[in-house]
This record gives C-alpha cells, structure tokens and sequence, in this order.
C-alpha cells in the first residue's frame, strides 16, 4: 500500500467517524482505480472520494506524503487545501488555489412598514372599518408595489391573521388583473359593486380536499391600484354563514381609502 493511500485512508476515517459514511469508501474507490496505472487516474479516484464525502465532511486534496493541509473554504464546509513542492524545484511551491464560496447568500428579510400604532393607516390607505375585538397584528410586509398587513385578536405577531388587506399599485397591478381575469373566465366568484367603485369577491384556494377557502373581496381603487381584503378560514367560520361574511367583506371594503 503506497503511503499516499494510507495518508487519505486516515483522513477519510477521522473524517467520516462520526457522520455514518460507508468506512470502506476509500477502499471502493482505490480498488476501482487500481486497473489503471497512471498518476493521473490515481489522482483522479482519490478526489473522487473526496468529493463523494465532501457533502458531509471537511474534504482534504493530498498531492503527496508531504503535503500540509491547509484550511480553504468550500461545498459542506471548511475545505483543506495543500501547499507541496514541486518535484525537482527547490523552494518553489504550488500556489495555493483560491477559496470558492458554495454556500448561497442568506437572503435579506423582507422590510416591513415600521409602527402602524393600530394598523388602520398603513401606505397610501386608510381602513375606516374592521369587525370589533381586533388588533393590529404588529406583523407586515412591504415589496415596494405591494405590501400588506394584518389584524388578529391579541395583537401577536407570531399569531394567526384573523383579516388581511393586501395593497397592490403600480406594475404589481396586472397580476391582480390577470388572476381576476382566470376566476371569471372559470366561472369562480363573482362582480360586486361597493359604493362607486367595482370588485370582486371570491373563495380563493378551495383544495379538492374540501377546504372552506379564504373568503375575498378586490377592490379597483382607480387604474394603478387594487386592494385585496381577505378572512382567513378559520375567521370566516366564526361569522356564522355566507351572508354575514360578505356583509363584512364589504363593510370593510366600503371604509377603505386612499392619500394619492
């Protein structure tokens, strides 16, 4: 056995000892490299275990018996690199390859729209009505053009939306459009009108499992903005009925307005 093989048996076993890899891995993988005899192809089955176990462990690239490992950066964690020298070269090293960073980035959170105080003024709108025993949930989101917020019963940010009010302007206003558009086109909902203004009120995602669906009304407030009020379900079932959850939604609805 070459002391190369040795040298990265070791290493894989050390490795591997705890993170329940195969234990005869790099066994396999130099066996299956043993029918060729170059350099090159023996090279090539050791970084092949490396990379089989890269994903669970640090992964050592051994040049040579004197090779130094040397922390790098790479897919799974810390990569070792090594630095060694050439042979025939005296004082003349390998430059050591430069650290590759696989990991994605972390993605920002999304902002929010900072203290609303009771949620009712949010953006360029402001809700005139919301059913009693209501809070702000202290919970929104701002996409820039769309954004949205939410009130429950206890004002908990962690806790369940009872209703939602999504505000939708600019280019953020033809997917609205667009999805309006498929629910009347498959006969789903239907046109409503509040006050002067036309909208349209749906159940939208109703599973095939029966689910009750999230009680809706859109609402065209001119020609670059729409605003979606929604109940969730498990409200929606405390309004007692179809009828008093549309006399809501459009309570609601009625009482929106906006700064332009």
């Amino acid at each position: 056995m070459s002391m190369l093989e040795d040298d990265l048996r070791r290493l894989m076993a050390d490795e591997t000892e705890t993170l329940h890899a195969a234990p005869d891995l790099v066994d396999r993988v130099i066996r299956s490299s043993r029918k060729k005899k170059t350099t090159r192809v023996r090279l090539t089955a050791l970084v092949t275990a490396v990379a089989v176990a890269g994903v669970m462990a640090p992964a050592y690239l051994i040049l040579g018996s004197g090779s130094a490992p040397v922390p790098g950066t790479g897919a799974g964690g810390p990569v070792a690199a090594a630095e060694t020298s050439q042979p025939g070269v005296t004082g003349q090293a390998v430059p050591e390859p430069p650290a590759i960073d696989d990991f994605p980035p972390t993605p920002s959170p999304t902002p929010d729209l900072g203290d609303l105080g009771d949620g009712k003024a949010f953006g360029s709108v402001k809700v005139g009505y919301l059913p009693d025993g209501l809070q702000w949930s202290h919970r929104s989101m701002d996409f820039g053009d769309s954004y949205t917020t939410s009130w429950n019963y206890d004002g908990d940010k962690t806790g369940f939306y009872c209703v939602q009010i999504y505000v939708y302007e600019g280019q953020a206003v033809q997917e609205v459009d667009e999805r309006v558009r498929a629910y009347r086109d498959e006969g789903q909902g239907a046109d409503v009108t509040i006050g002067d203004r036309t909208g349209y009120q749906i159940r939208q995602w109703v599973g095939e499992d029966g689910m009750a669906g999230t009680p809706t009304i859109i609402l065209n407030m001119g020609e670059a903005r729409r605003i979606e009020v929604m109940f969730s379900p498990v409200y929606a079932k405390k309004l007692n009925g179809d009828t008093a959850i549309g006399r809501e939604l459009k309570k609601i609805a009625e009482g929106l307005t906006v700064d332009d």
